[in-house]
């Protein structure tokens, strides 16, 4: 299969700039130069947008629950896998209708049908970028390039067909002469094509004060092994002409020069953001510091202010597993975190269900960016959203701008069309005819696509005025948001310096936290008079449903960030409502809450708490973290469905975790001396 290049001058120059501009940050800056600062950093406003007025619209905010990250067959790798779903069939199931997955009988039709017994409050479908054409010219039998290598590839039944995993493995990723023609104008025209087949689908389903649709796609560099896809999620109707994808600009400040120049600066009202994701399996590379291209202090911190304009969210979890911290790593200080250990994807051969942990660290050293060694298995603190978000901190007092100034959200990645499919006793998969049956999701196999290691995924909570796309749009580029592991809890989180101490016993509690502090995503005020920030922690249970009541919470934590004077990351976990234990959860033998046990534990959990450790001179960051009561997770779960002669060998592996214990955060709060 040939593949066509850029022209050789290019490939050349551009592998010199990212070598050389790695090799600059590893050097000294220009004393004299000056720092950017993120106000500095100018975009037209969009024209004037009318106001909507919904009739459950809150001042105070309503919690609306969603989904960014959703796959249909528009997808290559979710075609591969025998998916089929639509657009439109991917926002009937979300808002409550039902979806038909494979297998596919005879005639190419799916036969496994699910139904959404929860619709979500808003959604996005993002399929991925690079191949939109290419798959419709591989399943249009008169299309010129469907005879290719590739097109063979893509109908194949491979749900991750090589030859189409190498091309976003690659550095310097390119079409297919063969599948696009010699100037590749078949692909780019079908792309444009497919994109507004999305566009037109959003529209169709966006009901306002109702359901709210948003616009999206994914870019998924996949390189050198390492994951560095985004979600881009535009605010309206206004969009570009065509997917921006990893084939087109193979380092991610490419995709926020582009997402900037042809959204932001475009002069049509376009809005956009960008969501990384699943920077557990990332090498290090998601958060690292390595500004491509930017010789300068000042070219840095411009770099790092338009990463912050563009990306002010991280998904912290979603299938592929947990991006919040992990144990044990490099340069991390605090001790041990036992709720780190949450579904853990990113060991290799998923050592986490069998309980090592031999994985080397990332090489850090100059060049990183361009280390072809560097995974694609290895362990590093800047693979994880908790340690970026310190991390930024520093970078923020050496140039002006914090590049990881971001909230927390998750979501599900399901390449189903199933958006917010996530109840571990009602999971279906999410690859197709990867996962399709119990003993392929209970798997611990890594062969298996959709194995145990796996998990139904999470969910976006946003704090916004209504229901609509302005509203929840704005609470996303405000970061009032918060992320959970699949349960509907609610997380609301305060910060400010005189915060009373008899606001959770006010009916007014909300209206009190905006007074007297900031919402998460927010900096805490100039310091007053106060010896330290008072904050307003609220968590709020899963209410469930009449046929599966949600879980109590067991606690609710503050998890604290900050740098050292030793130059390391410094974490500390603070318990401020409930405990360990203090709620009881299922018996992992039978998954059965006794009526006494389901009782225990709290519907709600408020705290005012100030922090016993402040220091007036170090930049910090607070968030909440919600933690349920333990609870079944779905391969235990599955295993017990099943006839005990058809049990797996996997459902009597003790090393696989039977329980987990759900939880949400919310997004940060930050202080500046």
């Amino acid at each position: 299969m040939t593949t066509t290049r850029r022209p050789i001058e290019r490939l050349v120059a551009t592998f010199v700039a990212g070598w050389l501009a790695f090799a600059c940050d590893a050097g000294p800056t220009d004393p004299g130069d000056a720092a950017t600062t993120e106000s500095e950093v100018r975009y037209a406003p969009p024209p004037p947008r009318p106001t909507l007025v919904c009739p459950d619209a809150s001042e105070t905010r309503n919690a609306y629950y969603g989904d960014l990250h959703v796959h249909t067959a528009l997808s290559s790798d979710a075609w591969m896998f025998d998916v089929r779903t639509t657009p439109d069939d991917a926002y009937r199931y979300a808002f409550g209708g039902e979806a038909w997955l494979p297998p596919l009988d005879e005639a190419g039709r799916p036969t496994r049908r699910v139904a959404n017994p929860r619709p979500l409050d808003f959604m996005a479908v993002t399929d991925h970028a690079e191949f939109l054409g290419e798959l419709s010219i591989c399943t249009d039998p008169e299309a010129p390039g469907t005879a290719s290598a590739l097109c063979q590839a893509m109908r194949s039944g491979v749900g991750r067909a090589p030859e189409l995993v190498k091309q976003i493995f690659s550095p310097f990723p390119g079409r297919d002469e063969a599948t696009c023609g010699d100037d590749l104008a078949e692909c780019l025209e079908r792309s444009g094509r497919v994109w507004g087949e999305v566009q037109a689908s959003a529209a169709r389903w966006n009901v306002p004060c109702r359901q709210t649709t948003f616009v999206g796609y994914e870019y998924s560099s996949h390189r050198l092994g390492s994951n560095l896809h985004r979600n881009v999620i535009f605010r309206g109707a206004a969009v570009p002409a065509r997917p921006i994808s990893y084939l087109e600009a193979n380092r991610e400040v490419a995709l926020w020069e582009a997402l900037e120049r042809e959204c932001l600066e475009a002069g049509t009202g376009c809005d956009v953001l960008a969501i990384p994701h699943n920077s557990n399996i990332s090498n290090g590379r998601m958060f690292a510091v390595d500004y491509p291209g930017a010789w300068t202090r000042t070219a840095k911190a411009g770099q790092a202010a338009l990463r912050a304009r563009l990306e002010p969210l991280v998904e912290i979890m979603q299938h592929k597993g947990d991006s919040e911290c992990r144990n044990g790593l490099p340069g991390v200080q605090g001790g041990i975190d036992e709720l780190c250990d949450f579904e853990k994807f990113e060991d290799p051969a998923f050592e986490n269900v069998r309980g090592t942990r031999d994985v080397p660290d990332c090489y850090e050293g100059p060049g990183a960016g361009w280390w072809l060694h560097r995974g694609p298995d290895c362990l590093s603190p800047r693979s994880y959203a908790r340690y970026a978000l310190i991390e930024g901190l520093r970078q923020e007092a050496e140039l002006g701008v914090n590049p990881f100034k971001f909230g927390l959200i998750a979501s599900t990645d399901t390449h189903n069309g199933t958006g917010g499919a996530v109840d571990e006793a009602d999971y279906a998969g999410h690859l197709g005819i990867g996962d399709a049956n119990a003993a392929e999701r209970v798997a611990p196999d890594p062969a298996a696509a959709g194995n145990v290691a796996n998990n139904p995924g999470g969910l976006v909570g946003v704090l916004a005025r209504q229901n609509g796309r302005d509203a929840i749009f704005d609470a996303l580029e405000r970061r009032e948001v918060f992320g959970t592991s699949g349960p509907r809890m609610e997380v609301r989180f305060y910060g400010g310096w005189a915060m009373p101490d008899d606001v959770c016993t006010s009916a007014e509690r909300l209206a009190m936290g905006d007074a007297h502090g900031v919402p998460m995503g927010g900096d805490l005020p100039t310091r007053g008079e106060a010896q330290a920030p008072r904050f307003l922690a609220i968590g709020r249970a899963d209410p469930g449903t009449a046929e599966q009541p949600g879980m109590p919470l067991e606690r609710l934590q503050v998890v604290k960030g900050w740098v050292g004077d030793d130059g390391d990351l410094h974490q500390r976990v603070y318990d401020v409502a409930g405990g360990p234990g203090s709620a009881e959860g299922v018996d992992p033998a039978t998954c059965s809450l006794s009526r006494a046990a389901s009782a225990a534990g709290a519907r709600e959990l408020c705290r005012v708490w100030q922090d016993p450790d402040f220091d007036p001179t170090t930049r910090a960051l607070y968030y909440v973290r919600v933690v349920e009561a333990p609870s079944c997770r779905y391969s235990r779960l599955e295993c017990l469905a099943l006839d005990s002669a058809e049990r797996p060998a996997a459902c009597d592996d003790v090393s696989i975790p039977r329980t987990i214990q759900e939880r949400a955060w919310s997004s940060p709060i930050w202080y500046t001396p």
